[in-house]
C-alpha cells in the first residue's frame, strides 16, 4: 500500500518532543482574548500568544511519530494577534507530527463524560493531509488516543475548520487534541476555540409494554422463508439475498437443486432465485459496487463409510441485486468450503482456509483484484502456507494488517495463543495472547466494536465440535491501539434458558453458547442472540445487549426461536433485526423467520434524516445531512454478510459532526482500511439513542491509492507485540484434516444427519445413554453405514442404530 503503513523507524505513539513544566505553566496567564457570549473557551494560550520556557508556547508540545523530517515553528503569519504556529514535513515515510494541547493538568481543558464540546481553530494548509485528532485522559489507563475528527482541506489563506467531539466516554477528566499532518507539506492554525455544548433530549416516551420498552419485542413472521438460508446478506437496495445452495440435503445436492432468495422487508415476500451451483458452506463479501462475491462451496458430501469429508470447489460467482443473477468469475486457485472473506481498504478481497476439492485443508491464500474483477493468479499472492482453519475471522485493522480473532468453526483453533496479526505486506504472523480456553472457541462470534476508530474486538462464547463440552460463557476483548495488544477476559455472557430434550430450563453454571451471533446496532451497542449448548443440539434461548463505553451485558427478551447451527442474524435498514435458520443435528431446519425490536425503537417518534446532499462519498469528505431534530451522533455501518456466526466486514464507523442548527456536516474518515469501499447504511441518533431509518450511502475510492490524493492518516497502533513475527513457512500444499472434522460420525444417517463423534460429557458411554440421548433429540431412525459400529450403536448388528434389539426394554 502506498504511502506505507509501517517506516524503518518504531517509536512510541505521540512521543512529547517538548513538555512544558505543569508548575510553570500554572503560573502563565492566557492572552487576553475578546469578550464573547456564550460558553467560555476552555483552551489555555488559545493563540500561541504566552511563550513557554522552551521552543513551544505555553501549554503546547510538540508529538509525532514515524520516520519523517519535520519542523516547528512559532511564526508572524497569524490570524489574530502576533502569532501562529506552523508544523512542516519535508520528507515522509510514514507517520505524523502534531501540535497537541500540553497532557497535563495544568493545559489539558477539564471535561465531564456524557457531555460533548465544539472545537474549532483557523488554519492554512498547503497538504491534504491534515486531520484534527483528540486525545483524552482515563482517570484508570492515563493518556490515550481517542479519535480522528476532521479531515482539513488544502487552503491558501485562513479558513475556519469546526467539529463536535463524540460524547465524552465514562472515568474521562481531561483531553487534549491539535492538528496531525502526515504528508508532505504543512499547515500553519490559530485561535483554538473549545466550548461545552448541550444537545438537547426528546422526552423520553414509551410505545410498547414496560417490558418491551426495557427488553424489545420479538415477532416471528407469518411467512417462512421458502430457502434453507445459511447465508444472509444485506444488500445496498435494502434486500436481503438467503442463499442455500443444497441446504446440507445430499439428496438436494445429487439432484442439483440449488437454491437462494431474496427477501423484501418492505412487503415481507421471497422471490427463489436460480442458482448454478452448490453453494452451501461458501464465502462472500460486498464488493464495493454493491455487487456479492461468493467463493467456493461445495463440491461433494463425505463418503458413507467415513474416509472422505467435505470437499470445496474453485468456482466463484458474483450476484448482482440489480438484475438478481449469478455471474461467474474466474476460478480460485483452491477448493475453500468454509473460506474467510475480508474486504481490504482498496477494494481487493483476501481469503484463507477451508477444505480443498481432496477434503485437505487449504493452505492458499486468495486474493480478487478490484481493479481486475478477478482473483490474481497464486504468484502474485503473498503466501504464508499457513493453515487458518474454517471460517477463521480476519477483520481488517486501521492499518491494513489482518486480526484473527480465534473465532473458527469445527475443533480446535490455529496452533499456538489461538489468535493473530497477519501482515500482507510483510507477509508475516505475530501471535498475540490472553485468549481464554482458545480450543473451546469454535463457532464463537468476534465482532469489531463501535466505532471502528477504537479498533477494539469482542470475542463471545464457543465451544468444541470434537470433544462436545457444555459451550462456554466467555467473552474476551482486545484494545489492538495498544503497542503489545492481548486479550483481557471480558464480562461473562448472561445465561437464559437451554432445552436438552424436554423443554426449557435455567441454565447453571458456567453454561453458555456457541452459533452465537453478533449484531451491530445504530446506538453503539452489539446485540448478540442465538445459540446452542452443544454440538448441534440444546438451543439456548437468550439475548443480551452489550455496551462497548461500560463493557457491560444487558440480558433482553430472548428469539422464542431455535437459532443453532447454520442460523444467522443480522441488521435491516430500520433498525430492526432478522434471524432466520437452525439445523439440528437430526437433519431438521427451521424455516421461521423472527424480527427483534429493540428498546430504542419503542421509546417514541425517531428522528429523520430530511436530506442527504450527496449519496456518493469519498475518504476525507465533509458531507452535509439535515435533520428534523438535534442529534449526538452518526454513523456509517458496513451491511451484513454472515454465516456460521461470522461476518468479519461488520463494522460501526462513526461520523464526527460539524453542528449549524438542523443542518450537519458529517466528517469521513481519510483512511479507508477503517471503513472498506463499498455500499453503508448512514444512521443519524438522538440524545436518547434513538436511530433514524438508514439512508444509503455510497463511500468510493479509496483516494489513498490514487496519485496526488489524500493518504490514510494511519496511527502507530499494534507496533510492539511481545512475540517475534513469523516469517513464512516451507511451501506445502495442504494441511492433513480428519475427513470427520464436522463432528460428525458418518457411520450413522445420512451427510444431512450429524451423529456427533462425542457425545456430551452428561452422556454415558453406553448404547442406552447414547440412544437415549439421540431418541430425546429427534434423530428418528438411523441406518449403519457399512459393517463399522464405533459408537455401538447397533449391538444386533441388524443396520439400524438404536433399533429395537440395541437397547433394553423399559
Amino acid at each position: 500500500m502506498s504511502p506505507p503503513l509501517r517506516g524503518l523507524l518504531r517509536r512510541r505513539r505521540r512521543t512529547a518532543l517538548f513538555t512544558v513544566g505543569a508548575l510553570t505553566t500554572a503560573l502563565l496567564v492566557s492572552a487576553p482574548q475578546a469578550a464573547q457570549a456564550g460558553p467560555p473557551n476552555l483552551i489555555s494560550n488559545p493563540g500561541f500568544e504566552t511563550a513557554g520556557t522552551g521552543t513551544m508556547p505555553a501549554c503546547w508540545s510538540q508529538s509525532g511519530w514515524g520516520d519523517n523530517d519535520y519542523t516547528f515553528e512559532t511564526v508572524a503569519d497569524a490570524h489574530s494577534g502576533t502569532k501562529a504556529m506552523k508544523v512542516e514535513l519535508t520528507r515522509r515515510v510514514d507517520g505524523d507530527r502534531k501540535t497537541l494541547i500540553t497532557e497535563n493538568t495544568a493545559c489539558a481543558p477539564t471535561v465531564v463524560p456524557d457531555k460533548q464540546y465544539d472545537l474549532s481553530l483557523w488554519y492554512k494548509s498547503t497538504t491534504p493531509d491534515v486531520a484534527v485528532t483528540l486525545f483524552r485522559r482515563d482517570t484508570q489507563a492515563g493518556w490515550q488516543y481517542w479519535t480522528d475528527l476532521k479531515t482539513l482541506e488544502i487552503s491558501p489563506g485562513y479558513t475556519q475548520a469546526e467539529v463536535r467531539t463524540p460524547v465524552v466516554p465514562p472515568n474521562t477528566d481531561k483531553i487534549a487534541w491539535g492538528v496531525s499532518v502526515y504528508g508532505t507539506g504543512s499547515v500553519t492554525t490559530d485561535d483554538y476555540v473549545m466550548e461545552e455544548v448541550t444537545v438537547p433530549a426528546p422526552e423520553p416516551g414509551c410505545t410498547g409494554t414496560a417490558e418491551e420498552c426495557a427488553n424489545g419485542r420479538w415477532e416471528v413472521l407469518p411467512v417462512q422463508n421458502p430457502v434453507r438460508s445459511m447465508h444472509s446478506v444485506v444488500m445496498h437496495n435494502g434486500k436481503v439475498l438467503l442463499i442455500a445452495g443444497s441446504g446440507n440435503d445430499p439428496e438436494l445436492f445429487e439432484a442439483g437443486t440449488f437454491t437462494s432468495a431474496v427477501y423484501d422487508p418492505e412487503d415481507g415476500t421471497y422471490k427463489v432465485i436460480p442458482t448454478p451451483d452448490d453453494m452451501f458452506c461458501a464465502g462472500h463479501v460486498q464488493l464495493q459496487d454493491g455487487k456479492v462475491l461468493i467463493m467456493s462451496g461445495n463440491k461433494g458430501y463425505p463418503s458413507a463409510d467415513g474416509t472422505i469429508g467435505y470437499q470445496g470447489y474453485k468456482d466463484s460467482y458474483i450476484f448482482d441485486p440489480d438484475t438478481e443473477t449469478y455471474i461467474k468469475t474466474n476460478d480460485m486457485n483452491d477448493g475453500h468450503w468454509y473460506p474467510s472473506a475480508t474486504i481490504l481498504g482498496n477494494g481487493d478481497v483476501i481469503s484463507f482456509g477451508g477444505l480443498k476439492e481432496d477434503s485437505t485443508g487449504s493452505v492458499t491464500a486468495e486474493r480478487f483484484s478490484a481493479a481486475d474483477n478477478a482473483w490474481m493468479p497464486l504468484w502474485q499472492v503473498n503466501q504464508t502456507w499457513s493453515y487458518w482453519g474454517l471460517y477463521p475471522s480476519m477483520i481488517l485493522m486501521q492499518d491494513g494488517r489482518l486480526f484473527y480473532s480465534g473465532s473458527h468453526v469445527f475443533g480446535n483453533g490455529t496452533p499456538g495463543t489461538g489468535s493473530a496479526i497477519y501482515d500482507y505486506d510483510a507477509n508475516t504472523v505475530t501471535e498475540v495472547p490472553g485468549l481464554q480456553n482458545k480450543d473451546e472457541r469454535d463457532q464463537s462470534a468476534s465482532v469489531l466494536l463501535p466505532p471502528a476508530q477504537d479498533q477494539k474486538v469482542l470475542t463471545i462464547g464457543g465451544g468444541n465440535i470434537d470433544s462436545n463440552p457444555a459451550a462456554n460463557r466467555l467473552t474476551d476483548i482486545i484494545d489492538l491501539k495498544q503497542p503489545n495488544p492481548q486479550y483481557v477476559h471480558g464480562p461473562p455472557l448472561p445465561q437464559g434458558t437451554v432445552d436438552m430434550g424436554d423443554g426449557p430450563r435455567p441454565q447453571t453454571g458456567a453454561e453458555g453458547k456457541m452459533y452465537v451471533s453478533a449484531v451491530l446496532l445504530p446506538d453503539g451497542t452489539v446485540l448478540e442472540t442465538g445459540g446452542a449448548l452443544h454440538n448441534r443440539a440444546n438451543p439456548v434461548y437468550s439475548a443480551s445487549i452489550f455496551d462497548p463505553v461500560t463493557e457491560t451485558f444487558d440480558p433482553v427478551t430472548p428469539d422464542p426461536e431455535a437459532r443453532g447451527y447454520h442460523s444467522s442474524s443480522f441488521l435491516l435498514p430500520d433498525g430492526r433485526v432478522m434471524s432466520v435458520g437452525d439445523n439440528p443435528g437430526n437433519g431438521s431446519w427451521n424455516h421461521n423467520v423472527s424480527v427483534y425490536t429493540p428498546p430504542y425503537l419503542l421509546k417514541g417518534p425517531r428522528p429523520q434524516i430530511t436530506s442527504v446532499i450527496d449519496g456518493e462519498w469519498t475518504y476525507g469528505d465533509t458531507q452535509r445531512i439535515t435533520v428534523d431534530r438535534p442529534i449526538v451522533k452518526a454513523e456509517l455501518i458496513r451491511p451484513a454478510a454472515v454465516t456460521h456466526s461470522s461476518d468479519p466486514n461488520q463494522r460501526f464507523v462513526d461520523l464526527p459532526l460539524s453542528v449549524d442548527g438542523n443542518n450537519i456536516d458529517l466528517n469521513v474518515t481519510s483512511n479507508p482500511n477503517l471503513a472498506p469501499p463499498g455500499w453503508y447504511m448512514l444512521f443519524a441518533v438522538d440524545a436518547n439513542g434513538v436511530p433514524s431509518v438508514a439512508e444509503w450511502i455510497h463511500l468510493g475510492g479509496p483516494p489513498a491509492m490514487a496519485k496526488d490524493a489524500p493518504s490514510a492518516h494511519v496511527h502507530e497502533f499494534a507496533d510492539a507485540p511481545a512475540k517475534p513475527a513469523k516469517k513464512p513457512g516451507k511451501k506445502r500444499s495442504a494441511q492433513k484434516v480428519d475427513p470427520q472434522i464436522s463432528g460428525c460420525d458418518r457411520h450413522y444417517g445420512s451427510a444431512g444427519v450429524c451423529v456427533p463423534t462425542d457425545f456430551p460429557k452428561k452422556v454415558a458411554k453406553t448404547t442406552q445413554a447414547r440412544c437415549d440421548w439421540l431418541k430425546a433429540n429427534d434423530y428418528g431412525r438411523l441406518k449403519v453405514n457399512g459393517k463399522d459400529d464405533p459408537l455401538r450403536l447397533d449391538p444386533n448388528r441388524d443396520g439400524v442404530a438404536c433399533g429395537k434389539g440395541d437397547v433394553r426394554r423399559r
